[in-house]
């Protein structure tokens, strides 16, 4: 359990999940930048989108290596069994981070005729880490087999309609993260492309998730008994409510040329939508069967890890609210920060 009944486990669960919504959120609207890229065909244009994440991009990666380094230490099991079994996607992945940052740097550098190519591995790199974030997701949704401690399936388990469907459902959702975020940093003909992308990206969005959550249940017969029980049938009408009230705040706001309430509720959306599948899983870190405290490692380490994360993490929170404080407002044709 904990130290003198601390539920370290619990805790470290809830870090965790935090950890990874906060990336999601964070990192989902730059990526998002670059599956939009192809969609603006003028330089200029193209420039302002990249600088209104400039300051902030590889900020936003430290979540990720934050909830990785934190599964490591603290449920070394699961990091174990999620990494043998997702090798390929985790390193695809990776290159798409990789591509994707070289490009913010060298796009700026680049001579006229060469910033094509760095477009492009802009794009490529940003298609790639998300898609590959949605097969990761969706073969965790799957579940991963686990025998004695030891992952029990094969190396392309990932490589299936489910997960791949998933993959496809995060690039919508990074996309419309991305155009409801440049609606408020841009102006101008940017601006009203975006407007004009979310609200079919919307409905898209809504489709992929009634198209997941139906097939889902239909994977896992012992999910739709979880949430439709008189138990919990109150927590996921609750969810589907906001969601529905989200989805209409947002196509609403769109109407009516709100700059900031779209990405709000899109925000709210995301959330939503995370809350859903982290109680679906609940109590599980490896689904179907292997539980938080079945994958923890001794209450000394976590509590040894904990001290520093309890140091660590106020530092990034005030680090993040005050890059997006610092670099606030719309960005325009001719500001930059290279």
């Amino acid at each position: 359990m904990g130290i003198q009944g601390i539920d370290l486990s619990l805790i470290w669960g809830v870090i965790i999940a935090f950890g990874v919504m906060m990336y999601v959120i964070m990192d989902g609207f730059d990526l998002g930048l670059g599956i939009l890229f192809p969609m603006i065909s003028d330089e200029q244009e193209r420039d302002v989108m990249m600088n209104t994440v400039a300051p902030v991009w590889d900020g936003n990666e430290t979540w990720l290596v934050l909830g990785g380094a934190a599964l490591y230490g603290a449920f070394p099991l699961a990091y174990g069994v999620i990494l043998e079994a997702l090798y390929l996607p985790l390193i695809f992945m990776l290159a798409g981070l990789i591509f994707r940052g070289v490009a913010f740097e060298f796009r700026f550098k680049a001579p006229a005729e060469k910033r094509h190519l760095w477009d492009w591995a802009f794009i490529g790199g940003s298609l790639l880490a998300t898609f590959s974030q949605g097969v990761v997701i969706g073969a965790y949704v799957a579940g991963i087999p686990v025998v004695d401690r030891q992952f029990a399936g094969g190396g392309l388990d990932w490589l299936a309609p489910f997960p791949l469907v998933c993959g496809v459902g995060l690039v919508v959702a990074y996309a419309l993260l991305g155009s409801t975020w440049l609606l408020v940093k841009t102006e101008g003909m940017l601006e009203s492309r975006m407007r004009h992308y979310s609200r079919p990206l919307a409905w898209l969005l809504l489709a992929m998730v009634l198209v997941i959550g139906a097939w889902t249940l239909q994977m896992h017969p012992e999910l739709a008994t979880r949430w439709f029980n008189h138990a919990h049938l109150t927590v996921f009408a609750g969810l589907v409510v906001l969601a529905a009230l989200a989805l209409f705040g947002l196509l609403r706001s769109l109407r009516q040329r709100h700059t900031h309430w779209p990405f709000v509720f899109t925000l709210v959306l995301m959330f939503l939508g995370y809350i859903g599948l982290a109680l679906s899983i609940w109590p599980n870190i490896i689904p179907p069967s292997v539980s938080l405290w079945a994958a923890a490692s001794p209450a000394t380490s976590q509590l040894f890890a904990l001290i520093g994360a309890l140091f660590i993490l106020p530092v990034i929170l005030m680090y993040t609210f005050w890059n997006y404080y610092v670099f606030r407002g719309k960005v325009r044709i001719g500001d930059g920060y290279h």
